[in-house]
């Protein structure tokens, strides 16, 4: 393997995070998404919230009712378009890199609730930060020098960015695994499938009802607090930069399992469902996409590590 091996590894990876937000851009053109897009916006408001969010969220919503807020979900959704065109092609990078970064971390902000409020039940910092780490992923791959349209002289990867990348990951997978350590995840594990159930087609229900058997079985709290030593174990791997070889592989299977589970595949999908359900294909999901940009680095480069003292078990 050498760096056009890991080139290409980034590339193809950009392009599935392209597909994935191509697919967003689809079923944010459902005329439900611009119908809730103010209403969306309440979720820096609802109780729980901290007061500076509230005053921050009445604000923004103040703004986007006065320009229009049909008229700004459809700027959003040209706005995706062109973000999963770029993502597509490797065209318009790294100012589209940018562009996506600044704007779902605008996302989390606002329908996003900055992921909160942070009270019991909650169990990760919400859907658009992921995006955003992704995108910022691919600005310090420099991951549309290959598999690409651009045509540009190649650049060394910025590999202080990626070490930042891969620390800012670590700490999404920590703030996860303080969630799951709550005494309110570890004793109702099984509703989160369950309440995934919810307006789901039959196969997935079934999918997800075979899971809900399972941990029955297995024992609710053993499973989570199995859940909470695995994400733990994740974090302090990115974290450390630490057992990546092995960690990677895993924290890929895990998160797609809870995307499979609780997240219910990101479904149902259909008119008046929006936020995480419905225009969005889900969080963990994305989760995938930031290891396998880190995994192309860790995998595919024989000459430069994230760090010389890198230790692999």
């Amino acid at each position: 393997m050498n760096d056009q091996a890991e080139a290409r590894g980034f590339g193809a990876t950009r392009i599935l995070f392209g597909v994935i937000w191509a697919v967003n851009t689809y079923l944010q053109t459902s005329p439900a998404y611009a119908a809730h897009f103010l209403k969306m916006f309440g979720a820096d408001t609802v109780t729980g919230q901290p007061h500076w969010v509230v005053v921050y969220g009445k604000w923004a919503a103040g703004i986007v009712g006065a320009m229009g807020a049909v008229s700004v979900a459809h700027v959003t959704i040209m706005i995706d378009g062109l973000l999963a065109l770029s993502l597509l092609t490797g065209l318009g990078f790294p100012t589209m890199g940018w562009v996506g970064l600044i704007y779902n971390l605008w996302l989390w902000s606002t329908i996003g609730g900055f992921g909160g409020p942070y009270t019991k039940g909650v169990t990760d910092p919400g859907t658009a930060i992921i995006y955003a780490l992704c995108f910022f992923l691919v600005i310090a791959t420099r991951a549309w020098q290959s598999v690409s349209l651009a045509r540009r002289p190649p650049q060394t990867v910025n590999l202080n960015a990626l070490h930042a990348g891969r620390i800012a990951f670590g700490l999404l997978w920590l703030f996860d695994a303080f969630w799951k350590w709550q005494p309110f995840f570890l004793h109702h594990v099984l509703s989160y499938l369950k309440q995934a159930r919810l307006g789901e087609p039959a196969w997935i229900k079934a999918y997800i009802e075979f899971f809900i058997h399972v941990l029955t079985a297995i024992g609710p709290l053993t499973f989570g607090v199995a859940a909470a030593l695995a994400e733990t174990a994740i974090a302090i791997s990115l974290l450390m930069n630490i057992a990546l070889r092995w960690m990677i592989p895993f924290g890929i299977v895990y998160s797609l399992g809870i995307w499979t589970t609780a997240e219910g595949w990101g479904a149902p999908y259909g008119a008046g469902f929006t936020a995480n359900k419905g225009d969005v294909l889900g969080t963990t999901n994305i989760y995938v996409i930031a290891f396998l940009f880190i995994a192309a680095n860790v995998y595919l480069n024989n000459k430069e590590k994230f760090n010389r003292n890198t230790k692999f078990l």
